[in-house]
């Protein structure tokens, strides 16, 4: 398939969003639970700040998805399948998510006691989010490196990972008691979907096309070799359904997103809560975040381009 920017940036900044939102939950339920003690509470500056990235992400994914139609002024009418379109449910999540998050934000700015409460649906819009999203691509079960759960599980494990990645860092600035606490998550949650990655690699490395160029063509014959594909000029099918780079590009970048998304900000991470000073430890977890969304985007772009559409298998001269 051929990347959309447009989806990549919306699917990353997004997820990056929900995972900071889980984040910051998680850090007010450990306070009212009594994990974290009261004393080592952080800010509501710190809750505050987080909402406020947590919304301009969002925001600025959803911005990036008008890009990705043909006619945005007739974007409302994405919603209108939400029964039977994963699609529009998603478009329906993703508002409800940003005003949680908002309110959420707000929350905290006036002190509420509700803040919690409010946290709760963010989490489970965000859940919702992240299910409806990863469903659009899980549900194509013709396109067989999408049709599998490892879909959804590495929708949900890369956005939390780089989610608690940008939580570290805003706690290394306004909540240093929850650095480490933090961190730890964001390592564990890079691992886990560096695992899950790696798995579907193996996975989708080892499939072969149900399809064949005989079935595609309806041609019966044993030896069909496609020696043109019939055009003398481009068509929408050789544009949409085909990235058209080379096998090398294509192993650069799964080597880029596995060494960006996973093992660099993990790196990064480790050297952050040993550094000696504040500031190098800040400077480090920013480092982790920018790394990390850079191997995301590549990560996300790969995830396009790896699905070969069997219509591919009729134009095979070109792709």
């Amino acid at each position: 398939m051929k990347p959309a920017f447009s989806v990549v940036f919306l699917t990353t900044l997004s997820g990056a969003a929900q995972g900071l939102l889980i984040a910051l939950f998680g850090v007010e339920a450990a306070v009212r639970l009594g994990v974290v003690s009261a004393n080592a509470a952080p800010s509501q500056m710190f809750f505050v700040v987080g909402s406020g990235i947590v919304v301009a992400l969002g925001a600025l994914g959803l911005l990036a998805s008008f890009f990705h139609l043909g006619h945005p002024e007739r974007a409302w009418r994405a919603i209108a399948m939400w029964r039977t379109s994963w699609l529009s449910r998603e478009c329906l999540c993703l508002p409800a998510f940003l005003a949680c998050a908002f309110a959420y934000g707000v929350a905290h700015w006036f002190g509420w006691p509700s803040s919690l409460a409010i946290g709760a649906l963010g989490v489970l819009s965000s859940g919702a989010l992240f299910v409806c999203t990863a469903m659009i691509y899980a549900c194509l079960r013709f396109l067989q490196e999408w049709a599998t759960p490892l879909t959804i599980v590495n929708f949900v494990l890369l956005g939390c990972a780089s989610g608690f990645t940008l939580a570290t860092a805003c706690a290394a600035w306004l909540a240093p008691s929850q650095t480490a606490g933090l961190a730890v998550c964001a390592c564990l949650l890079t691992l886990a979907g560096c695992a899950s990655r790696v798995a579907s690699l193996m996975r989708n490395a080892r499939l072969r096309p149900k399809s064949t160029v005989q079935s595609a063509t309806g041609i019966k014959g044993a030896n069909v070799v496609q020696k043109s594909r019939g055009f003398t000029a481009g068509a929408f099918n050789l544009r949409e359904f085909f990235h058209g780079q080379t096998p090398r590009t294509l192993a650069r970048v799964k080597w880029t997103f596995l060494v960006g998304a996973f093992g660099m900000p993990f790196v990064l991470m480790v050297l952050g809560v040993s550094a000696s000073s504040v500031g190098l430890s800040i400077g480090l977890f920013c480092a982790a975040c920018v790394t990390q969304y850079t191997g995301l985007v590549a990560e996300r772009w790969f995830f396009f381009a790896e699905a070969r559409h069997p219509q591919n298998l009729y134009y095979a001269r070109s792709s």
